[in-house]
């Protein structure tokens, strides 16, 4: 399975804004601090936006704030944001198809490739809505100094 760039970049967005006080920051400082792309931050903004996880202040003081603590944050919550809810796995019933598919009586039973990868994906997804972003920041916290680099970079 591969996440597009824009869950890693909005994960550390969301942890970003925590550490300064919830925000609000404008997009393209946000970007800068990492040295990403302004406009491709700045969709993925919009996607979290949307799910309600950040609000946009206008104004010429205003960006992006955190919508709710991040306790209230799961991984899943920002991997759906960002990625959408669809199923990862798409099963085309292959085990229908050709020479195998023409000599085999039809299927009465869900397929075991497709319900096997149904349980994985519901596993990752258990996992993901398990951890919430408070758990990450208070990891970032031991670490010295990253609260001190973010509020100096972006305040």
């Amino acid at each position: 399975m591969r996440m597009a760039k824009g869950v890693e970049w909005a994960l550390h967005t969301l942890l970003n804004l925590d550490m300064i006080g919830g925000g609000p920051v404008g997009s393209g400082q946000l970007a800068e601090a990492h040295g990403l792309s302004a406009s491709y931050l700045n969709k993925q903004l919009q996607q979290l936006a949307r799910a309600g996880l950040v609000v946009s202040v206008p104004g010429p003081r205003g960006g992006f704030r955190l919508a709710r603590p991040l306790e209230a944050i799961t991984l899943l919550d920002v991997v759906e944001a960002i990625e959408g809810s669809t199923q990862l796995f798409h099963c085309t019933e292959i085990r229908c198809c050709g020479k195998i598919g023409e000599l085999s009586p039809p299927p009465t039973d869900t397929c075991a490739v497709n319900a096997a990868m149904r349980r994985a994906e519901e596993a990752w997804r258990q996992a993901l809505a398990a951890q919430c972003l408070a758990d990450i920041r208070g990891e970032l916290d031991r670490v010295p100094m990253v609260r001190q680099v973010v509020r100096t970079v972006l305040e």
